[in-house]
């Protein structure tokens, strides 16, 4: 356990966020993340990106604990996020729990809460266990079609004190179209030196919303993410991620927007998903 607890508090992208494992256990873990301002979008809102960190830190704690250390490395092949609720300038916990456990695949759910047992987000995760192997690469990321506007929104949405803190790069944001960068640097990293998971979805969530806005513009509108799913198909490797989003349907204030996020350096498709994002006035 204690190679577990070094793992959720030592990595570079967890150490930045302040995440603390409260207690792991053989089927469940107890995390914790104390507010701070670089977590936050505006407001003091808790960014999404974060919850869904704590879901995939949760559910592989649950998994190293449950088939042990030299089942690794481990990868998330699958993930739901359902957002619940903000948390406002206060601190939040998760609590994991062991589903199910194979010889290589565990299932888990995660609730995050704040202290006082407000619901935050509520996710399910499938990790799975390579046993010493090595996961093949991702397909070639689809790209796009090479636009370089970030429109109106693009300068502002970077300075929020997360997105400012994971030095995330918006390329383009037109037409129902988004292309985000997020860099290989110390705080988006996890111990073996590649992106974090957590980093990674932070991304992909990202880059969905975006889409969102290039389809609309600005406005004086009220937006939130209330789901998420991805697949996590290979490591990072040492690399710049890259993610392109797309709305591929609106219905009134709702937005199905599909990532690819790709190895900057080699394209190769590291992570795909899709994100539900809500844009009202």
């Amino acid at each position: 356990m204690n190679d577990i607890r070094h793992w959720v508090e030592q990595s570079p992208y967890t150490r930045a966020l302040g995440v603390e494992a409260v207690r792991i256990e053989s089927d469940s873990a107890r995390l914790a993340l104390p507010f701070r301002d670089e977590n936050s979008n505006p407001g003091q809102a808790l960014h999404g990106g974060c919850a869904a960190s704590l879901a995939v830190v949760g559910g592989q704690c649950v998994t190293r604990a449950a088939l042990g250390a030299d089942s690794g490395p481990w990868r998330t092949a699958a993930l739901q996020v359902n957002y619940l609720a903000a948390a406002m300038g206060e601190d939040v916990y998760a609590e994991a729990r062991l589903l199910r456990k194979g010889k290589a695949l565990c299932f888990a759910v995660v609730d995050v809460f704040t202290e006082a047992d407000k619901p935050i987000a509520q996710a399910t995760t499938l990790v799975s266990a390579l046993h010493g192997a090595v996961a093949c690469s991702g397909p070639p990321a689809s790209g796009d079609d090479g636009a370089a506007d970030p429109g109106p929104l693009g300068p502002h949405v970077v300075k929020a004190p997360y997105m400012a803190a994971r030095g995330i790069r918006i390329e383009n944001m037109t037409a129902g179209k988004s292309r985000v960068v997020l860099p290989h640097r110390d705080a988006n990293l996890d111990t073996p030196g590649g992106i974090h998971e957590g980093a990674l979805l932070a991304l992909l969530d990202t880059t969905g919303a975006m889409a969102a806005w290039a389809e609309t513009g600005p406005g004086a509108f009220r937006a939130s993410t209330p789901a998420l799913q991805a697949q996590i198909l290979s490591a990072p490797g040492a690399q710049d991620l890259i993610a392109y989003g797309q709305v591929e349907h609106r219905d009134e204030s709702m937005f199905w927007s599909a990532v690819e996020v790709a190895g900057r350096q080699d394209g190769k498709i590291i992570a795909r998903g899709t994100v539900v994002y809500r844009i009202v006035t």
